[in-house]
């Protein structure tokens, strides 16, 4: 056992009984000397024992030198955390790293009955574990008293910034002493971080923990490459061929965890859904059967599964790409936690893979790029389980011999080798069958060579086959020009289905219904092994390999006259253009159209008007004049065809119905 020095007795003896020999790099560092009593923003990768490292840096802050701690009464730490499952996480560690100190630890997070948070923090608290709206509401209520904090703490604080919680978090550090003690700890340090550390931390010391240079050595990041169609069942068969102890599956929407969820229970899985239309009781129940063994999967959206620690947690799939390479690290640094190995598998479909290679360039990641599991190998990987089964070692017991004297008397070896075989495998999923894709690693990318070194082409070389191009296969494609075809997204559209560069195309001949396509010979088995036995690419195209070159000549390439139209001679002579004579327009004779068809004769417009004729503008229409009353019908209604001789006035009253 390794002597915990420079740490509160107390404390030392729970991390012992915890099974602690060694601290980690983190750990380690907020013990150094030169940072007692001084702020600090750590930056420590996800699952490097962050947790415990707070609890020790603040510890001598608390104590002030006493082996326990007295009545509680005021808080006098503060941690603050992102979500709900991180802040109930983090109040578990506490309690069992302060065990010995005799501290009281409360938890104040949305979700729970603020009730009773109200009545644990009167009756006192020395540490306050909390979400940023809660703990607002808290100290807004006066529920919360803050003048006796030493230490606040803001844990994944990149995260909380990420969530729009920088609002909360500036109103609970304005609201603390400003002789309190800042910790930050943050996975990333972006600009955001730095700007929250510079305006509420007091000379802050970055610590760099050793070894998170290197992100997540103890993960072994898998890419497993599938078409696109195979993406649900590459995630079954993964889950079989690993068999975790404990999984979680990443879901980009609510919805996607609703639909896998139901689906993964239909295949006899044993899982639970964590997402946010979940009620706080819900995610409480759901992370409680993964760590009671009750579930075994966890299909999870990114905010829902923020900075959840799930022991024994082995495997996790990506089902829905990460967007950024920050969510990648979070979302695999839930396993290959506190020196156990994980593994972190993304689910590729092929016209998502430059995503995904530029997802985990950014992270500096390198993934192996291989074939999601197939049956076979599933089967094969359960046969050596079974084999290393403790079962077939254990001793057999007194009340175990005479059913076995039993089954060996009335059973051959075969029957029972059979028997146990079935029992292994009934309560496992069977295996899916996928599109077989050829997997090659990843290039990388060539650097662009300087301007003036590049080579120049003359205006006749960039057209035109190229004839560097050997070997090659011609195929044809059920898309033309009269479905809008265009090289500028066939071209993609072949390297994204076809796993093929672009560089492995030749020449494509547009017809009015097809397109000739040709491919370079020593890619063409990978072209048609990608596109699978269907030979359908997207928007249902379809692919048909053609016997051999096909024929340019009668193609719309090289179209020649039209039989059926004989070419114009444009060198006979064509009579000349008649010309008008404009002089002989004035004896053209008029037509009086009132001769031929009776209407009114056209305007003289050689005529003068007399404008100048008064109008008499005092005239007035004698408008007062009745014009006559409609007659009645029986239905008391006026007849508006029959009008009487008063032509419109009416008589009377009449009552109408409506």
């Amino acid at each position: 056992m390794t002597e915990f020095e420079g740490i509160v007795p107390a404390i030392a003896e729970a991390l012992r009984k915890r099974g602690y020999e060694s601290l980690t790099p983190v750990q380690q560092a907020v013990l150094d000397p030169a940072l007692a009593g001084s702020d600090a923003l750590v930056s420590a990768r996800t699952g490097s024992g962050k947790t415990v490292a707070f609890g020790l840096a603040f510890a001598p802050d608390l104590l002030k030198g006493e082996a326990r701690f007295g009545r509680a009464a005021t808080p006098l730490a503060l941690v603050v955390a992102p979500t709900r499952e991180l802040a109930l996480q983090v109040e578990r560690e506490l309690q069992w790293l302060y065990e010995l100190t005799g501290a009281t630890v409360a938890s104040c997070v949305g979700g729970m009955d603020i009730r009773t948070e109200r009545r644990a923090l009167d009756r006192g608290a020395h540490i306050v574990v909390g979400t940023p709206g809660r703990l607002r509401d808290h100290i807004t209520k006066g529920s919360l008293v803050l003048e006796d904090i030493a230490a606040v703490v803001l844990d994944e604080a990149d995260e909380m910034l990420d969530l729009g919680f920088r609002e909360d978090l500036e109103f609970i550090l304005e609201a603390s002493p400003e002789d309190r003690r800042t910790l930050m700890f943050s996975a990333t340090v972006p600009k955001s971080i730095a700007t929250l550390a510079k305006n509420y931390q007091r000379d802050a010391i970055r610590i760099e923990a050793a070894g998170d240079k290197e992100q997540h050595h103890d993960i072994e990041y898998r890419a497993m490459l599938v078409a696109p169609t195979d993406r649900e069942n590459a995630i079954i068969n993964a889950l079989r061929f690993y068999e975790a102890r404990n999984a979680i599956v990443f879901c980009s929407t609510r919805a996607a965890v609703n639909h896998m969820t139901a689906r993964f229970n239909n295949r006899g899985f044993s899982v639970v859904a964590l997402s946010g239309e979940l009620s706080q009781t819900e995610r409480s129940h759901a992370l409680q059967a993964m760590r009671d063994g009750r579930a075994r999967v966890c299909i999870a959206t990114d905010v829902a599964a923020r900075g959840i620690d799930l022991p024994g947690l082995e495997l996790v799939i990506h089902a829905d790409l990460p967007t950024n390479p920050e969510t990648l690290l979070h979302r695999s640094g839930r396993t290959g936690r506190a020196g156990q190995k994980g593994v972190s598998a993304l689910i590729v479909p092929l016209n998502a893979r430059r995503r995904a290679e530029r997802v985990l360039n950014d992270a500096k990641i390198t993934a192996a790029w291989v074939n999601a599991p197939s049956a076979d190998e599933i089967l094969q990987k359960d046969g050596e389980r079974m084999l290393a089964d403790p079962l077939l070692n254990d001793p057999i017991t007194e009340d175990e011999a005479e059913g076995i004297r039993t089954l060996i008397s009335d059973h051959s070896p075969e029957q029972l080798a059979t028997a146990f075989l079935r029992l292994y495998r009934s309560g496992r999923s069977a295996t899916e069958e996928l599109t077989e894709i050829t997997v090659f690693d990843a290039k990388p990318r060539r650097e662009r060579a300087p301007r003036e070194d590049r080579p120049t082409f003359e205006k006749d070389e960039r057209r035109g086959p190229r004839d560097d191009f050997g070997a090659s296969r011609w195929y044809s494609l059920s898309v033309g020009r009269r479905q809008n075809a265009e090289p500028r997204w066939l071209i993609p559209m072949l390297c994204r289905n076809g796993n093929i560069s672009k560089r492995d195309i030749g020449q494509i001949k547009m017809q009015q219904n097809e397109t000739w396509i040709e491919i370079a010979d020593d890619s063409a088995a990978q072209f048609e092994d990608a596109l699978g036995p269907k030979r359908m690419l997207e928007d249902s195209i379809r692919v048909s390999a053609l016997p051999g070159k096909p024929d340019f000549s009668g193609s719309g390439a090289s179209r020649g006259p039209r039989p059926d139209r004989p070419s114009r001679d444009f060198d006979d002579a064509r009579p000349a253009k008649k010309s008008w004579d404009r002089e002989k327009t004035a004896e053209k004779p008029r037509f009086d159209k009132t001769e031929k068809s009776g209407k009114s004769p056209s305007r003289d417009f050689d005529k003068p008007r007399d404008f100048d004729k008064p109008r008499d503008f005092d005239k007035k229409r004698d408008f007062d004049k009745p014009a006559g009353k409609p007659k009645f019908t029986k239905s008391g209604k006026p007849d508006f065809n029959k009008p009487g001789k008063d032509g419109g006035a009416f008589k009377g009253k009449k009552k109408f119905k409506g």
